[in-house]
């Protein structure tokens, strides 16, 4: 009788402990407010609505309206490559994957190769966006929209110093993803990738924007890199696609991911559109990029670099050098001069920097302030090409050859014992095919001058093209082994 009484006791004083525990935290809750939802207090501060779902978790920013507005103008872009061997194209570190797509896709033949990619429409009738290395050395370029009509791409240009391509297809009324502005976009910043991973198509991943002006240091393949560097999921066929702002408008091209796998593992690249626009847009108007120079060789600034020179700050990009008859030159910039601001931006890297003048043309007035010393000095000057003039030039670059290049492998040149060189991938009407060179044929040297990517080849051309010489000496072989040489006259 005793046990029964005490085990009675006991399950009383538990529902009286209860009652309390219960009745606590509902006056607890009356007092400061419902917590289940941590956000709460946030409310209406920020451009995302936050609401308590019912397992007590929390929904995040809605990308609905974003990704609707954007999915349809991204395309799938299949490129059909014919190729010597079956090695991928660059060589190098595996940290850094190309997306030069998965060449599994489909039953090619034999010594052929198809590549996946992405791209954004980016006007109505029918010009597109890409990736340069998508597209490289396609004899066929193939792109599937996202209602699934295919169409055959023109190739209308290419720039392999940022890795943009424009694309072209004959079509009317298409969905387009308005530009928007990289420039005001801010680490934190929600950001949607969308493009066609692994071939599957329409893929829309969302993250934040981790830094700004990224530099990966891919030397000769990406010799401008202003990266914007994302958290959002992208792979091999995301290239070519598109980074969108909660807004649903253009803010990158996504280009390039950090794995020591070839697949996502948490870092990906864009390169801005305000970088990318002015590419595409030079390519539809003039044929080639119209790059001006300042005429310096620069670096970034750390603090043991500040230290060795007597630097009193760590901001802005440090001038090793000044060229000859330079822009920079002429208007007064020195070396040890440090640039902190190109037209009233301030820069602070030398991607930075790179990204800012890639923007102007040949002839554009822009101003530049330096730190010299303890002194503070403007200089307004009129930027020149590589060539040390202001000329804008129009049709008359390496388009004149009528070839597409492509780098050769580490595995082709210790096959072949050179150094260096650059495969002839395709051929059109134009000087190269005049002068009977075939497809496959790797150029040496052009003018005694070694080469080894196609921007050496638009380099040595745009020197020529503007020079009295106008006469190209070509040194090469053909897979053969055999050493061939060409004279080509230019101006003719």
């Amino acid at each position: 009788m005793k046990s029964i009484v005490k085990k009675i006791a006991f399950f009383a004083s538990v529902a009286v402990l209860s009652a309390g525990v219960s009745l606590g935290v509902y006056a607890y809750k009356e007092k400061y407010g419902n917590t289940s939802n941590p956000y709460s207090s946030f409310e209406g501060q920020t451009p995302f609505k936050y609401a308590s779902l019912t397992n007590g978790s929390v929904e995040g920013p809605d990308f609905t309206a974003a990704a609707d507005k954007a999915v349809h103008a991204v395309v799938h872009i299949k490129s059909t490559v014919t190729r010597q061997s079956s090695s991928r194209g660059f060589s190098g570190d595996p940290f850094f994957d190309f997306f030069f797509g998965d060449r599994g896709f489909g039953q090619a033949p034999p010594q052929t190769q198809e590549g996946i990619g992405s791209g954004v429409i980016i006007s109505t009738d029918g010009y597109i966006i890409t990736n340069n290395h998508v597209i490289d050395g396609a004899d066929k370029i193939e792109v599937t929209l996202n209602d699934k009509r295919s169409f055959r791409a023109k190739l209308i240009g290419t720039d392999a110093i940022t890795d943009i391509a424009l694309l072209k297809i004959e079509a009317d009324n298409l969905p387009i993803i308005p530009f928007g502005d990289s420039d005001k976009l801010k680490v934190g910043e929600w950001v949607l990738a969308i493009g066609n991973p692994f071939n599957l198509t329409s893929t829309v991943t969302a993250g934040i924007v981790s830094a700004k002006a990224r530099s990966l240091g891919m030397g000769t393949k990406m010799g401008i890199e202003s990266f914007i560097q994302t958290d959002a999921a992208v792979n091999p066929g995301n290239s070519g696609g598109a980074l969108v702002n909660i807004n649903g408008e253009l803010v990158g091209i996504n280009t390039a991911i950090a794995s020591q796998t070839g697949n996502y593992a948490g870092y990906s690249f864009a390169v801005p559109i305000s970088m990318a626009g002015k590419i595409v847009t030079d390519l539809k108007q003039y044929g080639s990029v119209q790059r001006a120079v300042l005429g310096v060789t620069i670096r970034d600034i750390d603090a043991s670099f500040a230290k060795e020179k007597g630097l009193n700050d760590l901001e802005g990009v440090y001038v090793q050098s000044v060229s000859e008859r330079s822009a920079a030159m002429e208007s007064g910039i020195q070396e040890g001069d440090v640039i902190t601001q190109i037209n009233g931006v301030t820069v602070k890297s030398a991607s930075e920097l790179q990204e800012q003048v890639n923007r102007y043309r040949p002839g554009d007035k822009i101003s530049v302030k330096v730190v010299r010393g303890k002194e503070t000095k403007n200089f307004s000057l009129t930027l020149k090409n590589r060539q040390g003039n202001t000329e804008v030039t129009k049709d008359k670059g390496v388009e004149i050859l009528g070839a597409a290049f492509k780098e050769i492998t580490l595995e082709t040149k210790k096959q072949m014992g050179i150094s260096s060189g650059v495969e002839v991938s395709g051929l059109t009407k134009g000087k190269f095919q005049e002068a009977g060179i075939r497809k496959g044929f790797i150029i040496l040297k052009i003018n005694d001058q070694p080469v080894s990517s196609q921007s050496d080849v638009e380099e040595i051309t745009g020197r020529l093209l503007s020079s009295d010489e106008q006469a190209m000496f070509i040194v090469g072989m053909y897979p053969s082994g055999k050493m061939t040489y060409y004279a080509i006259d230019l101006s003719e």
